[in-house]
């Protein structure tokens, strides 16, 4: 029986307008891309935090536990104020990629509980300080820190000592689309008294002015009748919204204005701007508000005094219905939603999980949920308010050859702090998570970034605001595939229409793939950073000293799945149409020869993989000819174990005109099928699964070696990004006279190479080791349980390959599950983290997590892609795919992980 939130998901897909309001408000808008007015030399200064209380910004806002509906017309957040900061708490701080150590980085302490996928019920906690917020001492001793040093976080000064501290819990919960209560709770955790101003804030998207002068909306506040305040909001696009508080408390209204006088130094359009309630409250500024309670940005002023230890609430409701008695039946309903929640992940998380495994998982989703945004961005009007010519626009301008390029959606983001825009890899991954909750949005992102307002013509997916002509790794069509067999697997029945509208758009960018990142039409790639920013030797998308080229082992591994994924995906559809076979037929032979090319060894000698040390290496080929091997193990190396794919041998017989035309092509072409690295034996086998590889069994096992060994790759998290033994042993190469070095850092960068902000140099990334996982399980359903492998390496305990992915996901699982000891490895060595009863069970997913003792590094907001951490309990002890544990069958052709969406079926 479904759960009453998977009957309004239903509802939803048939139309019911459950998804039109969400956590869409970012967390920061100031300091982004989009609102840089300048030529986007050092955005971050262009727009600060200092000037985001007055300043109105042009294509999003921001708030604190806020709430939108999907076109951010009308906005809803909490302000604070403890009555000793210089300013209203009205959204995150942190430092910019100039101020801090290790680059950009949140200096708040925030955590995202719960969220149904329809919004029906959201909750955050957000912990705010007594004693006045630290912005200088953060600022000035992180900018007094170096690479070797680690980050000064908000935890670090002190200012929650003694527990002098508010917690801060918001929920929301919808009695329908259009009409939704929002609590917010207070806990003092300190020993005195404590007064605190909570200011919920409605207030809306400025789109009246620089927008193309459309109407401007108005609010109005309600005081002094029977029931408590009110605010009255009117906007054409939404009609009319009442937002009603259950007491009498002050409404201060203003308008979302930028104050010029105190930005620009020029006359203000209007006397009331955007930091107008600020100024009356921090300030006791009263003139600063309209004393006419008109405008377009309005606050509910409760002064909250709570005894130590205690805690008080307040209660509102945000409704398109005018309301004699706005909090009847609250109480019972936000129960019934919390209820309802409860419900839903007891569904998802069913199976052999414990409580602590379902409270992270469902804390994870919860992360995934409130990273939806709105995203809104036209680029020609950018580039024409930028003084650029749409038609003509001056490469020194940032995606300046994006003019098609229009966004108005909401999009699941890798942050809501550091990224309050896409990402398209981080992208790919969050879908794999948000398919186990709401396959219709899942399928619905990997959509987005295919429709004609995001692909470029010319066939490239956009990569990320900072530049959407960078390369992002190419798994957009792996995420389909993913998605499309976990649906299948949920359902019993795929959905032939989303997969065929997906395969017809990523044939333009498989093709464009092909044509620009193949400089030597060899069937060996390059593709730049591909993520990965400071992994390899130099930047792989800077110019190389003294020229040339990198040959990469990852970008070359990427294209052989994007082969095979495209290829099932041909198969797959040719069940119904036959016109499918030829392009099936084409993918295959796409296939040969990049798994051809990355055998073949030239005159020189050198290829990508390493005879000598068993592994697969980035070759610089060099512009006289010659060409060196960068003999760095990371992860690029261990990429073609992810391109590793199973297809059924009743292909021979279910898809007897492609195995004919497959044959002829082996027979035409005998150098590409001994250079393969089955030498085509499996063309010659009449019966078995079909294993599309870049390895021989040989290789694979000297790979697997290297991987689970714990000196090496196998961290008790996880796969590390580079192995641990070049601590001992750093990569040094000697070119143009100077030395360029790689050694192993389990945690922060030492470098700034790309940015600086991420290191792929040591620490365990959580979407790279799922796609091994997953790459795993595909070789296990074609060597079966003959093929074992020692796990640990020198451990002498033999494990065949579904127990060797089985492995690595609970290495990984258990950086966030309490250990023997009651810690969870993610909080790292901060005592309040792993011993208070207020912080212990409050968990971050991490950008990536230290190599040795998987505490959470990097962006520590970063629910995207580390939320496939919830999914991965499910797909080893979970119940919510069909089929029990136990040996995994050979699959059907086109069907290959239908069953079980990792890879295989079960």
């Amino acid at each position: 029986m479904n759960s009453a939130e998977q009957q309004r998901l239903q509802e939803a897909d048939n139309g019911v307008a459950w998804r039109r309001w969400g956590p869409y408000l970012s967390e920061r808008q100031w300091g982004t891309v989009r609102e840089d007015p300048g030529r986007g030399d050092n955005t971050w200064d262009e727009f600060p935090h200092d000037q985001a209380s007055y300043r109105a910004y042009r294509w999003g806002e921001d708030g604190l536990a806020g709430i939108s509906d999907d076109k951010q017309l009308l906005c809803l957040a909490v302000a604070l104020w403890n009555e000793r900061d210089p300013i209203l708490k009205e959204r995150l701080f942190g430092l910019t990629n100039s101020q801090g150590n290790h680059g950009e980085d949140v200096k708040e302490c925030y955590y995202y509980l719960d969220a149904t996928p329809t919004h029906s019920y959201l909750k955050m906690l957000y912990k705010y300080p007594q004693r006045e917020f630290p912005y200088a001492d953060l600022v000035a001793t992180n900018g007094a820190r170096g690479k070797t040093d680690p980050e000064y976080e908000l935890i670090d000064t002190g200012i929650f000592d003694e527990g002098r501290y508010f917690d801060v819990f918001v929920e929301y919960a919808k009695v329908s689309p259009e009409d939704i209560l929002m609590q917010v709770t207070v806990h003092n955790r300190g020993p005195d008294e404590a007064r605190l101003h909570v200011l919920p804030t409605l207030w809306f998207r400025h789109t009246w002015s620089w927008a193309g002068g459309g109407e401007q909306p108005m609010l109005r506040a309600y005081t002094g009748g029977p029931g408590g305040s009110a605010i009255r909001a009117e906007r054409s696009e939404l009609g009319v919204r009442w937002f009603y508080a259950e007491q009498q408390v002050p409404v201060f209204v203003t308008g979302n204005e930028t104050n010029n006088e105190r930005v620009f130094r020029s006359p203000n359009d209007s006397p009331y701007v955007k930091d107008g309630i600020d100024r009356a409250v921090v300030h006791g500024e009263t003139a600063a508000v309209n004393p006419d309670g008109t405008g377009t940005k309005a606050a509910l002023d409760f002064v909250l005094t709570i005894p130590a230890g205690g805690s008080d609430r307040i209660r509102m409701r945000l409704t398109d219905m005018q309301s004699e008695n706005p909090f009847d039946g609250f109480d019972e309903l936000m129960g019934v939603r919390r209820g309802e929640a409860d419900e839903f992940y007891d569904g998802i998380f069913a199976g052999d999980l414990s409580a602590d495994e379902r409270m992270v998982g469902r804390q994870a989703m919860a992360g995934m949920v409130w990273s939806k945004q709105y995203y809104g961005l036209d680029m020609e009007r950018y580039l024409t308010e930028h003084g650029a010519d749409p038609l003509m626009p001056q490469p020194w301008l940032r995606n300046h050859d994006w003019q098609h390029f229009i966004a108005e959606d909401i999009i699941s983001m890798p942050d809501k702090w550091e990224y309050p825009w896409f990402a398209a890899w981080d992208l790919a991954f969050h879908t794999v998570a948000f398919s186990v909750i709401d396959m219709s949005f899942a399928k619905q992102q990997l959509a987005l970034l295919l429709d004609h307002r995001y692909l470029h013509p010319n066939g490239m997916l956009p990569a990320y605001e900072w530049n959407f002509s960078d390369v992002n790794p190419p798994v957009h069509a792996w995420a389909t595939w993913f998605v499309y067999q976990i649906d299948q697997a949920r359902t019993g029945k795929g959905d032939r229409a989303f997969l065929e509208d997906s395969f017809q758009k990523l044939l333009r960018n498989f093709g464009w793939w092909l044509n620009r990142k193949d400089a030597d039409d060899r069937n060996i790639f390059q593709g730049g950073f591909l993520g990965l920013d400071n992994i390899g030797v130099f930047d792989r998308s800077a110019p190389l000293p003294g020229g040339g080229r990198i040959d990469q082992a990852d970008g070359t591994a990427w294209m052989a799945l994007y082969s095979e994924n495209m290829l099932q995906m041909a198969v797959e559809l040719s069940r119904e149409n036959p016109v499918y076979t030829e392009q099936a037929l084409a993918l295959l032979e796409n296939w040969a020869w990049i798994a051809a090319a990355t055998n073949h060894v030239g005159p020189d000698e050198t290829g990508l993989w390493d005879q000598q040390d068993g592994f697969f290496y980035d070759v610089l080929r060099r512009p006289d000819g010659s060409s060196i091997p960068l003999k760095v193990r990371s992860i690029v190396g261990l990429m073609p174990l992810v391109a590793a794919t199973v297809v059924s041998g009743t292909v021979r017989t279910d898809y007897p005109e492609l195995v004919d035309k497959a044959v002829s092509f082996a027979t035409r072409h005998p150098a590409v099928v001994a250079a393969l690295p089955e030498q085509g034996r499996q063309a010659e086998q009449t019966s078995g699964p079909l294993l599309f590889a870049m390895f021989n069994e040989e290789r694979l096992r000297r790979i697997l070696s290297r991987m689970l060994d714990e000196n090496e790759f196998l961290g008790p998290h996880g796969i590390r990004a580079i192995s641990r033994y070049h601590a001992d042993h750093p990569y040094v190469l000697n070119l143009e006279g100077q030395d360029y070095t790689v050694h192993y850092l389990p945690a922060e960068s030492d470098t700034g190479m790309f940015g600086g902000n991420s290191n792929w140099r040591g620490p365990v990334w959580m979407p790279i080791n799922v796609m091994l996982i997953r790459g795993l399980l595909n070789l296990y359903v074609y060597y079966g349980d003959r093929f074992t492998v020692e796990c640990p390496t020198g451990s002498g305990q033999q494990k065949n390959l579904y127990q060797v992915a089985e492995e690595l996901s609970e290495r990984l699982i258990g950086t966030f599950r309490r250990d023997a000891d009651g810690r969870r490895p993610v909080n790292g060595g901060q005592p309040i983290l792993q011993n208070d009863p207020h912080w212990r069970d409050l968990v971050l997913f991490y950008e990536y997590y230290h190599g040795d003792n998987g505490a959470g590094i990097g962006a520590s907001h970063q629910t995207g892609w580390s939320g496939t951490v919830g999914v991965l309990p499910l797909l080893f002890r979970g119940s919510m795919f069909r089929g029990g544990r136990g040996r995994i069958p050979a699959p059907r052709a086109g069907e290959a992980e239908a069953q079980m969406p990792m890879g295989v079926a079960r």
